[in-house]
Order: C-alpha cells, then sequence, then structure tokens
C-alpha cells in the first residue's frame, strides 16, 4: 500500500503559479488575447464629463381663472403637489405659485426612466377635480441631459423672423441626422403674446418662448444633446463638420459655436492621461534601483499595461465612461498595479540571488508569497466594493469609480500570480553572489537594512513606547481633522462661469384684466335680459402684444454690455426663459480668454463686485455646475413656516446677517412676492411653504465653514414657529459624509472578513487590523500643507489608503508565520521575516507614492480633482510605512505574548 500524501497546505492550494508554469504557453498566449481585446474595449469607451446618470424631473405647470395666488394654492397647487408625493419614486416635490398660473417640480429618483415618470405623473392627475377651465401641461426634464454643443445663430443681411423658418427646417433637421445626436433644441424664437387670443390670459406665461443673445446682439440659438451611450468628443465632432457644410450651403447664416462640453472634456482628458503615462515611467524609474536588473523591471513595469487593458474589458462591459471619475481611479491605482508583481518578483530574485535554477526560484517564491499576493489584492477589493455598492446619487456616481478599483487589482493579482512567474522563468536566471558583481545600490541597502535591523530589534525590547508612540501619532492625526475644512468638490479654474438672473416676474397688464372683467360682466347682463352698461365692453381694447421676457431681456442688455467690457471675458452667450414656467430668468455663459490675467475665481470676484444694480433684479455669478439645477446655489438655508409676512421678514433678517460673513457672496432671499397687500409668488417645498436665502463662494471660504456660520447666523433670528434645513450643496456635504461614513465602516468590516478568511487566525487578523489608522496622521499633514478641503475627493483617497495600509502589514505578518516554522523562536523570527521584507515594501511605498507626483502637481485642465485625492493618499503612505515597519511587528510580539500566556494559564486550569 503506498503512503498517502500529504494534504497540500493552503499556500500550496492558493499557487496558481505553478499551473501557470506548467503551461507557459498558454499563459501567455491568453495574456495577450486580452491584451489585444483590451485595446478594442478601450477603442469603444466613450468620452465624458461625469458617469451617465439619469436626474428625472418631471414639471407640471397649470393656468387657471384664479385671480390671487393664496387661491391658486390652496386649489391647484396643494392637490397638484398631494397627488405627485403619491407617487412611489418621487423623493420630493417643490413648487412656485402665482396669481393663476403654478409651476410644480417632482423630483424622482435616479435613474428613473423619464417616460415611465411621465406616465405616473399623468395617471396620478386623472382623478384631481381642479377649477373650471384649468389647464395642465407636463414637460419631463431629465438635469444631467445638458447641451453638448449650442451655436449662435445671426445673420448680417436678415432679421431674426426671417432666418428662424430656415434654421427650423432645414439646418436643424440636417444635425439631428448626424450619428449619436438624441435631439436639437431651437431657442430664440420668442414671440410677443396676443392675449385677445387665449382663453384664458394667464397661459401666456407658460406659453413664453425663450430669447438669446451672442456678444450683446440678439441671436437663435441651435442647442445640440446627445444620445446617452454616444461619446460626447465624437458627436461634437461630427456635429462641427456638419455644421461647416450648412455653413457653405447657407451663407446668410453665421453659426457660431458658442458653448460645448467637448473643450474641457478633452483637456481634462488630455491631462489625466498625461499624468497616468508619467506615472507609468515613474513607478519603473523608482523600482530599478531595488532590483538593478532590466529584465526584473520589465517584467513588473509589464504589469501596469496589462492590467490597465485587462481593466477596460471590464468597464466596456460595464458600460463605463472615460471621463473624471474613472480617470480619477485609474490615476489613483497606477502606482500600485505594480506592487503585485514587485513582491513576486523581488522574492523571485532573492532565491535567484542564493543561486537557485530559475524554474525551482519561481516556485519556490511564488509558494511563499502566493497567500501574501492575494490577500493584499483582496484586501484593496473588500475596500472599494462598498464604495461601488453605495445607494442613491453618491452611489450612481462611484459605482464606475469602485468596479473600476476592484477590476484593476483583481487583474493585478492575476498577473502578479501567472504572468510574471511564467516570464521570470524565461527571461531570469540565477546569480552566483560570489562571482557576480554587485549592483551599486547594494552597499546602501545593506547599510539600511542594518540599520533598520537595529531599530526593529530596539523596537521589540520597548514595546510600550513604540505602541504608546503610535496612539499618539493616532491621536495627533485625530485632532487635526477639525482643523481641516469640509469641502464639497473642489473649485475648478476652468476659464468659464455662468451669470445667472432673475427678474421681476412677469404680470399681465392691469388694463387687460380690468377690461376683460368689464367685458365679462357685460355679458352677464345680456344674459340675464338686462341692458349692458355703456362702459361695458364685450371685448378687450386694443392692447400691444404681450411679452413674457421683457423684464429679463431688458436686464440682459444691461448686464451683456458689462461682462462684454472685461479684459478678460472672450465671448458672452445669454439664454432667457429657456426652463418652462420661468420667462423672468436668464442665464449668461462667460467664455475668458485663453491667456486670461488671473484665475476664474479671481475674476468672478471682480466682475462681481463691479456689476450693476438694476431695479428688481437680482444676479448671481456662479461656477458651471457639473449638473445643471436650475441655478442653484451652493450655500441654502430654507427656512419653513405657514404665515407669509413671518417667513419674509425672517428671510430677509437672515439675508442681512449672512452678508455680514467674509467671503459668502451674491446673498439673496427669496421670499413671499407682494404687490401692495396682495401675494403675487409663494414657493413651497416638501408641502410647506419656504423661502430660501442663498449665496455663492467666494475665495477663501469653503462648503463646510459657509453652511456652519449660515447655520448659526440664521438661528440667531429664527422666529418661533419657523423651521430651518439646509439646501444645495450645504446639505449635500452632510449627506456625503454620511454615506462615506457608513462605507467606510463597511470596508472596514470587510478587510477584516477578508483578512480572517485567509489567515485563518485571529491574532494574524487583529495586527493587521490594528495598522490601517496608521495614515490618518499623514494624510491630515498632507491636506494641511497643500490646503486642500475634507472633501469628496480626498475622502477617496483615505477609502483607498486603508487597502495600502493593509498591504504592508500582510507583507510582514505573513513572512514571520514562515519564518516561525524555520527559526527557535518568535523574537527570531520577526528579526529575520521584517528586515527581509524592507526591500519590497520600500520598493512598492515608493512605486506609488512617486506614481501620484504627476497627479498631484499638475497645473492642466481638472488639477484640482486630482491632487487632493494624490495628496491624501502620498501623505498617509508616507506615515503608514514608516509606522508600519515598527509598530506591525511590535503589536504581533505583544498580541502573540498575550496569546501564549492566556494559553499556558488555560493548559494550567
Amino acid at each position: 500500500m503506498e503512503p498517502s500524501r500529504p494534504k497540500p497546505s493552503m499556500r500550496e492550494r492558493l499557487n496558481i503559479s505553478r499551473l501557470a508554469i506548467q503551461f507557459p504557453r498558454f499563459t501567455i498566449a491568453t495574456w495577450i488575447a486580452i491584451s489585444i481585446a483590451g485595446l478594442l474595449a478601450l477603442s469603444s469607451l466613450k468620452f465624458a464629463l461625469f458617469p451617465d446618470i439619469t436626474f428625472p424631473v418631471v414639471v407640471v405647470t397649470a393656468s387657471t381663472p384664479l385671480k390671487t395666488a393664496v387661491d391658486t394654492e390652496k386649489q391647484v397647487t396643494i392637490p397638484l403637489e398631494q397627488a405627485l408625493n403619491g407617487l412611489e419614486p418621487v423623493t420630493g416635490v417643490s413648487s412656485t405659485t402665482y396669481p393663476g398660473q403654478s409651476v410644480i417640480n417632482a423630483r424622482f429618483e435616479v435613474g428613473t426612466n423619464l417616460e415611465t415618470a411621465v406616465e405616473q405623473v399623468e395617471a396620478s392627475l386623472k382623478p384631481l377635480k381642479l377649477p373650471t377651465n384649468t389647464t395642465t401641461k407636463i414637460v419631463p426634464v431629465n438635469l444631467n441631459e445638458a447641451a453638448v454643443v449650442s451655436y449662435a445663430v445671426e445673420s448680417k443681411n436678415l432679421l431674426l423672423p426671417q432666418i428662424t423658418p430656415t434654421v427650423r427646417q432645414e439646418v436643424i433637421p440636417e444635425i439631428a441626422e448626424v450619428p449619436g445626436v438624441y435631439k436639437v433644441n431651437l431657442l430664440g424664437d420668442n414671440e410677443a403674446i396676443d392675449l385677445t387670443k387665449l382663453k384664458n390670459p394667464r397661459e401666456a406665461i407658460a406659453q413664453a418662448g425663450s430669447a438669446v443673445r451672442f456678444d450683446g446682439k440678439d441671436a437663435l440659438a441651435i442647442q445640440v444633446v446627445k444620445q446617452g451611450s454616444a461619446n460626447t468628443l465624437e458627436v461634437v465632432r461630427q456635429v462641427e463638420k456638419k455644421v461647416e457644410e450648412l455653413r457653405t450651403r447657407f451663407p446668410d447664416l453665421q453659426m457660431t459655436q458658442a458653448v460645448t462640453q467637448a473643450t474641457y472634456i478633452e483637456a481634462a482628458t488630455n491631462e489625466t492621461v498625461k499624468a497616468l503615462i508619467e506615472a507609468i515611467a515613474i513607478a519603473v524609474i523608482v523600482i530599478f534601483p531595488f532590483l538593478w536588473n532590466w529584465k526584473a523591471t520589465a517584467i513588473s513595469a509589464l504589469a501596469i499595461p496589462t492590467c490597465l487593458l485587462a481593466t477596460f474589458i471590464v468597464m466596456a462591459f460595464s458600460g463605463f465612461n472615460l471621463e473624471t471619475i474613472t480617470l480619477l481611479a485609474l490615476g489613483m491605482i497606477v502606482g500600485s498595479l505594480v506592487d503585485d508583481a514587485i513582491v513576486d518578483v523581488e522574492n523571485i530574485m532573492r532565491h535567484l540571488d542564493q543561486g537557485e535554477p530559475p524554474k525551482q526560484a519561481v516556485t519556490t517564491a511564488t509558494d511563499e508569497i502566493g497567500l501574501t499576493v492575494i490577500a493584499t489584492s483582496l484586501t484593496v477589493v473588500a475596500v472599494f466594493l462598498p464604495v461601488g455598492l453605495m445607494g442613491g446619487v453618491l452611489g450612481q456616481f462611484f459605482k464606475p469609480f469602485g468596479i473600476t478599483i476592484s477590476a484593476a487589482m483583481i487583474a493585478s493579482m492575476l498577473v502578479a500570480r501567472t504572468l510574471s512567474p511564467v516570464l521570470s522563468v524565461y527571461w531570469l536566471r540565477a546569480n552566483n553572489r560570489a562571482t557576480t558583481q554587485q549592483p551599486p545600490t547594494q552597499n546602501w541597502m545593506d547599510r539600511l537594512n542594518q540599520a533598520y535591523y537595529n531599530l526593529l530589534n530596539w523596537s521589540l525590547n520597548h514595546r510600550w513606547l513604540v505602541i504608546g508612540l503610535s496612539l499618539l501619532t493616532f491621536a495627533a492625526g485625530l485632532a487635526l481633522i477639525p482643523l481641516i475644512p469640509k469641502g464639497f468638490i473642489p473649485k475648478l479654474d476652468r476659464g468659464e462661469f455662468n451669470v445667472t438672473y432673475v427678474a421681476p416676474a412677469p404680470q399681465i397688464p392691469r388694463e387687460f384684466l380690468a377690461a376683460q372683467a368689464a367685458a365679462q360682466q357685460g355679458g352677464a347682463r345680456q344674459v340675464q335680459g338686462e341692458p349692458p352698461n355703456p362702459g361695458d365692453r364685450l371685448s378687450a381694447p386694443p392692447i400691444p402684444p404681450f411679452n413674457p421676457l421683457s423684464s429679463a431681456l431688458k436686464a440682459a442688455q444691461d448686464i451683456d454690455n458689462y461682462l462684454l467690457d472685461q479684459p478678460d471675458v472672450a465671448n458672452v452667450f445669454t439664454v432667457i426663459g429657456a426652463r418652462q414656467g420661468e420667462p423672468n430668468r436668464g442665464i449668461s455663459y462667460v467664455q475668458l480668454k485663453q491667456d486670461r490675467s488671473a484665475t476664474t475665481a479671481a475674476i468672478q470676484d471682480r466682475i462681481r463686485a463691479g456689476m450693476p444694480a438694476i431695479a428688481g433684479v437680482t444676479t448671481s455669478v456662479e461656477d458651471i455646475q457639473f449638473v445643471d439645477t436650475g441655478g442653484e446655489k451652493p450655500v441654502q438655508v430654507k427656512i419653513a413656516g405657514e404665515d407669509l409676512q413671518q417667513l419674509n421678514k425672517a428671510a430677509n433678517a437672515i439675508a442681512t446677517r449672512l452678508k455680514t460673513i467674509p467671503g459668502l457672496v451674491d446673498v439673496a432671499a427669496s421670499v413671499p412676492s407682494q404687490a401692495g397687500a396682495t401675494v403675487t409668488e409663494i414657493q413651497r417645498d416638501d408641502g410647506e411653504r419656504i423661502a430660501t436665502i442663498s449665496a455663492n463662494l467666494g475665495q477663501g471660504l469653503t462648503i463646510g465653514e459657509a453652511s456652519d456660520r449660515a447655520t448659526a447666523e440664521a438661528q440667531a433670528v429664527l422666529p418661533a414657529g419657523v423651521s430651518l434645513k439646509l439646501g444645495g450643496d450645504s446639505a449635500r456635504v452632510n449627506d456625503i459624509l454620511r454615506s462615506f461614513g457608513s462605507t467606510l465602516a463597511l470596508s472596514v468590516v470587510c478587510i477584516f472578513l477578508v483578512l480572517l478568511a485567509l489567515f485563518r487566525n485571529w491574532i494574524d487578523t487583529l495586527v493587521i487590523f490594528l495598522s490601517l489608522p496608521l495614515s490618518i496622521v499623514g494624510a491630515m499633514v498632507g491636506l494641511l500643507i497643500a490646503r486642500s478641503d475634507f472633501g469628496m475627493i480626498s475622502l477617496l483617497g483615505i477609502i483607498f489608503l486603508l487597502g495600502l495600509t493593509s498591504k504592508n502589514a500582510i507583507l510582514i505578518v505573513d513572512y514571520i508565520k514562515q519564518m516561525r516554522q524555520q527559526t527557535p523562536t518568535r523574537r527570531a523570527a520577526i528579526l529575520e521575516a521584517v528586515p527581509t521584507r524592507l526591500r519590497p515594501i520600500l520598493m512598492t511605498t515608493f512605486s506609488t507614492i512617486f506614481g501620484m507626483l504627476p497627479l498631484a502637481l499638475a497645473l492642466g485642465a481638472g488639477a484640482e480633482l486630482r491632487a487632493p485625492m494624490a495628496i491624501s493618499i502620498m501623505g498617509g503612505l508616507v506615515t503608514s510605512s514608516l509606522l508600519s515597519l515598527l509598530v506591525v511587528p511590535v503589536l504581533y510580539d505583544l498580541l502573540d505574548d498575550w496569546q501564549t500566556r492566556w494559553r499556558n494559564r488555560k493548559a494550567k486550569a
């Protein structure tokens, strides 16, 4: 009977490198096929600014013969709100009520199909019994459905009414046929309305068109909206090609590109790709001095493009784009993709230096390091999968981020476990230290090893002092957190911004309403058989056509002239009345010159300070938002109550106090409007009457600081019966911190479970787990030095640090366990294992830190987004790597000592 073979250890069972080495041609062919597929996947990925997310809003406008805003609110607005609030996917309802006019915005859950939302709204409105002659209109709006390019259309020889039919009937249909175009809107075809032809004259406001101005002149505008799956850059290129053809065919039309997303997307993408290439080059350069072997360096470096190509396949299948979020993810991990291969190749080189033949060296080395590589990769996956699975808007926003990083780390693990060992067998050869010339870096590496050995030995003899210093460092990191301002998304120097303004709401001429009322009274007397009064009229007297945009147009002319006088302004593109039911609102898109004299923020402050005061018009100089929320300012204080006069008084008092806060600009109160004793406008949000005090951020003030100070000022004058809540980015910051806090906790739990499953030992798991906080102080110091805020992007970097910090601890603990089987004491195992792992830890740390440098120091488009993440990671890695080299072995020694004592006591009992 043959003796039974020993059961393979878990380390051997997890070593897929043996299989890869056994079938080298298949392994290499597989990765070549993956690389080719990755190139094809990369060519299919489209460029965009942010992920394709649907922010569905359904706007319901209602016109009614009711003469007061209060009656309209009670009989029309409130019933409509209640019907819409009853729909399950609706997350919020807001409204504005005018005399005889109501505009209700129903916000649906992110990702809800707009057609389905409209059908649900239509079904909910059918049972309603509204006042006689009330008409409703339903308009679907996707807030993320912004035009990718807009053209201003003018003519030197013809008037706008003369060119409008040509643009509508011949130009727009041809542009709409361009591949990738979803729809083409015509703006600027504004016509005055004959009130006598309307059954209800208040419908004129709902029927208002739009007006366009370009560089101070009236114009038409063509807005091109792309299909959700289309590539922004490609669509804009094809549209521009078509427009160039149309310019030749219609020489009387001057079509000028006024606004496009493509310029910034292309610039930001190019800068990020440039930073990625630089990071790859730096990572390769950094690891060469440690290995001093071009072939070993090439094997390690090959992991980066191979992993990226494999990641592109996952991105393509998942429907992701090459946009800000996924490019941030790739930039974050590019220095780490080489880590697993470094650990494998470095261990192989160590065995080769000991004189082992290549195949034996590779097999032995991969056996030793296999569990380590799998554990380090899976901990990073455990960190970021919860990010990809977050719920709500943030979840939709960061799903590509979490999935992209997870896919890249799994690819990194597979490359390190299969391709790197196979290439090492073919490319690397055994070295004999006695006959082979030592690399120039060996001397300083030996000296560094000896110095570290002495420091480690001292630390093991002073365990509580090391633990105390690490706790003090962690406490210092926590103490620094309040010093870092809370933020949302960094302010970008895009060279463009918006000026929004609100003019007085249009009013139906009183003469017409009086004449109409007299006509109705005369008609009523005739029906009753009474003779009409001499003053009664059966029809309204001749009145000029009514233009709901007139007040906003007058404001636009003054604002445009002021903007065009500024030396750094290149173009101004203005649209008035583009949103349904808001003919008094306008927005001017300001494009700055490339060779401008200052940053976008500084020019905004200068323009804001000199903005001319226009009676009854409020203006706001704003950043271009990532998602168009209708001119919503970042700082918003909303107060709710039923007493309109009390709301008005409180809102104005709060606005006065907010204007005293340095750095808070464009402070305005949107309050219930009155004409004499008559209420002309009522705002509501989630079933309550509200007034909103909003403001923009100037330089030197973060959203967190502004929100805290605005809340404190508002609370100081808030009367009884009035409640307060935050809106805009002020509310989003708190939501983000809560969501990321929950995600961070879930990531920590996932790391613990992964480590416990792989190591199957509480002590080993606990040692690695307790090393995670070591990165906090470095991350906080980095953010303070760089003056970055504690916002969404820097939080991503801190979450990533959890995975990176655990990598070093895993490398140390796993090799200590192996050495304990070969050495007589625990102390000897630690002193043998940890210095041996010093070189791969330094290599992976330096490759990641220096790989982050291009992201941290970049000055191009989008640099403000990339830098906080890179800085927090670099700072955290510095402290975590230095501390983990001492704290992890000391913790292991201490906890294992406690476990031994506990077992001895248990055995004696």
